[in-house]
């Protein structure tokens, strides 16, 4: 059929998150997660700790982790959340898999990235899983991932460190790109300085605990949203569904 001004639509739908939570280690990102409507994780992780939340046994294959979104598609259940737990341990297996279908010893064996754009291909068909369960069964979609520090070469200033999702570049843009939340977790931290005589002062870092969850993007770290949330918030379930029209609808 020809598309034509006819086909316009205009849709105050509201579709379920998909969600990607980075963050320091030990945090609570596995705790939010589990906070969330009715969740089931995907453990590629032995990372839930106490945590007493329905989940599929430890993938250790990419082909498990597909096995087990499939098996959310087709089977009846009442899961209202899926939680990828994490996806930084996701990339080797996706790695492993590339490996096998192309005869590598590594992921670094065809050389010049050849690997990593590969590996593009099975990060795509598990983005397709995840939107698969998102628009047809209405599931909301956190990923969680570790994070790192590096340094980010910016063409306006000088170079600084940020804290980055801990996978390839490639991986990481896909993820982030996917995403409709990507928040940042950590403690609140400030900084004060003393003088420790001599004419000379030291910075000293100072935190209370507070955990918080970041949702734009700032110089030290990636977050970014598509729903106009606060720039921080608690690191609470609660708190951040208060703040999304998706959940109050359902409240």
């Amino acid at each position: 059929m020809a598309i034509s001004l006819a086909s316009l639509k205009r849709s105050s739908a509201l579709s379920s998150p998909r969600i990607l939570v980075h963050g320091v280690a030990g945090v609570g990102k596995s705790t939010f997660a589990s906070a969330a409507p009715n969740p089931v994780f995907i453990l590629t992780e032995d990372g839930l700790g106490t945590l007493d939340i329905p989940h599929f046994p430890l993938a250790r294959s990419f082909d498990e982790v597909m096995e087990a979104l499939a098996a959310l598609y087709s089977e009846d259940n009442d899961f209202r959340t899926v939680v990828i737990d994490s996806v930084d341990w996701l990339e080797p297996l996706i790695w492993a898999r590339a490996c096998k279908d192309n005869g590598w010893k590594s992921i670094e064996d065809p050389g010049y990235g050849k690997g990593y754009v590969a590996a593009l291909d099975l990060w795509r068909q598990y983005i397709d899983g995840l939107n698969a369960l998102r628009d047809e069964k209405g599931l909301t979609i956190i990923q969680i991932a570790h994070t790192e520090i590096k340094r980010f070469d910016s063409p306006e200033h000088d170079p600084y460190d940020r804290y980055i999702i801990k996978l390839h570049a490639r991986a990481a843009a896909l993820l982030q790109e996917h995403s409709d939340a990507v928040l940042f977790a950590n403690y609140r931290i400030s900084t004060v300085k003393s003088d420790v005589g001599f004419n000379k002062k030291v910075t000293r870092a100072l935190g209370s605990g507070e955990r918080v969850l970041y949702s734009a993007e700032r110089p030290a770290f990636l977050a970014k949203n598509r729903y106009g949330l606060p720039d921080v918030l608690p690191l609470s379930w609660d708190a951040f569904a208060s703040t999304m029209p998706q959940f109050q609808a359902q409240s």
